[in-house]
């Protein structure tokens, strides 16, 4: 299957349903949120949102432990000395249902509340790239540049292409550290926090701090989609625009805690 990409902002364009945010389940640890009785509700309806089961069977479990998934720092992009290249944006864990789809359960910590779900993704993106990463590089950083939507794995001097959108940016056998932030600083240092360019609050760009971590990464210019199914109610779900394949749904949760600068990435694929 093909991602392709598309941005929409929270307020959603008229093709997409705005939904209620569902009361989400505090725990103390990402996985103890992704297995709670109400996520598996929650996911036994999102799978069953287009019909190919129905909620009684889609009998959704959740397969292994939540992993981060981290994202291109802003502070790396800016050069500030010992930056890592990447920092935590929240925890997926993989779930499945009885007819084999898989779906990504995302939680994140929501201050004194605990660790909460925010967001179920359909595809296992998060999941699948970390244990490449792992296999490419061992004991590696597995992360995303979310602007063009690639996945990489990093490792002392080394950068390591895990996806199409990757190998587009930095060849199919990767590149150094060094070079890989010139390109990052290049395309994306004119957009962080305090620039010009945020105070317009032109397409994205950096955000400002969004949840524990600084200076969380948001689309600069066109952005990735990504199938994003927050955890609503399915039955309230609309079609998305002419082309696209399933339902894409947008709910509060989803927004707060991962939305930058009111924009939600999302990506969607075709069959």
């Amino acid at each position: 299957m093909t991602p392709h990409r598309l941005l929409a902002a929270v307020a959603l364009s008229p093709a997409l349903l705005l939904l209620p945010a569902p009361t989400a389940t505090a725990a103390d640890t990402p996985d103890a949120a992704v297995t709670a009785p109400a996520t598996l509700d929650t996911l036994s309806r999102f799978f069953a949102r287009d019909g190919a089961v129905t909620r009684a069977a889609a009998a959704p479990r959740v397969e292994g432990p939540t992993v981060p998934v981290r994202v291109l720092s802003p502070d790396f992009v800016a050069g500030r000395a010992g930056a890592p290249v990447a920092r935590v944006e929240f925890h997926a864990a993989g779930a499945v249902s009885s007819d084999g789809r898989k779906a990504s359960v995302w939680t994140a910590r929501q201050g004194a509340k605990g660790w909460q779900v925010v967001n179920i993704a359909t595809g296992d993106d998060e999941i699948r790239y970390t244990k490449e990463g792992a296999r490419r590089l061992p004991g590696g950083t597995v992360f995303r540049e979310p602007q063009i939507d690639a996945w990489y794995v990093s490792k002392g001097a080394r950068v390591l292409p895990l996806d199409a959108d990757a190998v587009r940016a930095v060849g199919a056998r990767g590149t150094t550290l060094a070079a890989y932030r010139d390109r990052v600083a290049a395309a994306y240092g004119d957009k962080l926090p305090g620039t010009a360019y945020a105070h317009r609050g032109s397409a994205g760009g950096y955000g400002s701090p969004a949840g524990p971590a600084p200076g969380a990464p948001a689309p600069a210019g066109p952005a990735p989609a990504r199938d994003l199914a927050p955890a609503g109610d399915p039955s309230a779900a609309s079609a998305p625009a002419s082309g696209a394949a399933g339902t894409v749904w947008a709910a509060a949760l989803a927004a707060s805690a991962l939305a930058l600068t009111g924009a939600v990435r999302l990506r969607r694929r075709r069959g």
